[in-house]
């Protein structure tokens, strides 16, 4: 039989909460966690000045010294996130056989803060040097590389660069890695875009959101979207082989059963990219290989970017897989912001844990949909009848990705939590 792939252990570490518990109350309570940006001063320079950032995070509490001054805050996060997973999931910090486990993360822009102080030291400072660091630091690898080492995740290992469909591409590929024969494998992200540099590279796309309220800053499908807010962090996920979670008696969050990833072969822009057909021709896919109907999904998260072009191509794409009445759509990004790749991993743990605590949570908006954008946003919670949810994420420059979830709580098993 063909090994099936199933989540285990969650570890969140985002602008919601640190922990599942603090982000499932922040997604049902609708609590707005973006605020004003502190990582740096965006000063009157900067149009956008909010952003979703981690509350309270101590990353001496997850990492040694050593690698803390070698590595960026989106490594330190990644680095939370995995021991929250791992401890979740009730598997040691270290694994007890490295060839049998994996991390596969996704990334897109690396170590910001720290490139950017290093090259500031390098253009600004008398001595035009950078630290011996900055070669691993600021790469796209870094945290897969040394999530690897501290963990001792010996088997195959890598990661995935596609912008915001990583977190979903990620998972896909730990799900096929689980059929090849590993059985545990590390998958997710986090991300860290609030630095000058990166706020700015941002700005370039034209599709932030210039509105410093946060209350108004990000609404996706709403007539007032204007953009997205940026956020840190992410989420991180213990994928397993079914038979090895029986076997130790795992609690069991959900199983990921199909996966599908497509590309536009567009530039983004305000008023291109998105492409409608290759969008809905993921998600086809990806139920296609879940042996799910469309009438089977009980709920969808989508990739909210919160442009009205990017929007109403969103709602079309759903619209051709699920037709004229698409299954309850919600999301909770205008209370955290867009963490990117993070961001749709982020969406992945609020599926699996709307499916293991049976209660699909409300949407963050939209207040007022705007024309083609009229979906059936979930104004009240309720609970879920077949157990399915479909993520969706699209990254820049064309990636599509969708990720089919089914819930399957354990026998006798209560709601776990960190």
């Amino acid at each position: 039989m063909t090994p099936r792939a199933v989540v285990t252990g969650i570890g969140v570490v985002a602008p919601s909460g640190i922990g599942v518990d603090a982000h499932w109350r922040t997604v049902t309570t609708g609590t707005r966690t973006t605020g004003p940006i502190t990582l740096f001063d965006p000063d009157h320079r900067y149009p956008t000045r909010i952003a979703g950032e981690v509350p309270d995070f101590d990353a001496a509490h997850y990492i040694d010294n050593r690698r803390l001054v070698q590595t960026d805050r989106w490594t330190h996060l990644g680095f939370a996130a995995t021991a929250l997973a791992l401890t979740d999931a009730g598997l040691p910090q270290r694994a007890p056989h490295p060839y049998g486990y994996a991390v596969t993360l996704a990334s897109s822009s690396g170590g910001n803060l720290f490139g950017q102080r290093e090259l500031q030291r390098l253009w600004g400072g008398p001595s035009r040097t950078v630290g011996a660091y900055q070669s691993i630091a600021w790469f796209y690898a870094a945290s897969v590389g040394q999530l690897s080492i501290h963990h001792q995740l010996k088997g195959p290992c890598g990661v995935l660069v596609t912008e915001s469909a990583g977190g979903l591409d990620s998972l896909a590929h730990a799900a096929r890695t689980i059929r090849r024969g590993t059985p545990v494998v590390i998958a997710g992200a986090t991300e860290c875009p609030l630095s000058p540099y990166a706020l700015a590279c941002q700005l370039r796309s034209g599709l932030l959101s210039p509105v410093n309220d946060p209350e108004h800053a990000y609404q996706p499908f709403d007539v007032n979207a204007s953009g997205y807010v940026p956020a840190e962090g992410g989420a991180v996920f213990v994928v397993e082989d079914l038979t090895h979670a029986r076997t130790r008696g795992a609690r069991i969050y959900g199983e990921i059963t199909g996966w599908a990833a497509t590309h536009d072969a567009t530039h983004t822009t305000t008023r291109t990219g998105s492409d409608p057909t290759q969008y809905a021709r993921a998600i086809h896919l990806a139920l296609h290989r879940a042996g799910t109907h469309p009438n089977e999904v009980d709920v969808v998260l989508p990739d909210a970017l919160g442009t009205p072009h990017h929007d109403r191509s969103e709602a079309d794409a759903l619209r051709t897989v699920f037709g004229t009445r698409p299954p309850p759509v919600t999301t909770h990004k205008p209370l955290t912001g867009r963490a990117h790749q993070g961001g749709s991993a982020l969406d992945v743990a609020t599926a699996l844990l709307a499916l293991h605590h049976d209660q699909l949570p409300a949407s963050a908006g939209p207040r007022h949909p705007a024309d083609g954008c009229e979906l059936d946003f979930l104004r009240r919670p309720r609970r879920p009848e077949t157990g399915v949810a479909v993520v969706c994420a699209r990254g820049f420059d064309g990636f599509n990705s969708a990720l089919v979830l089914r819930g399957t709580q354990s026998p006798g098993e209560g709601s776990g939590g960190q």
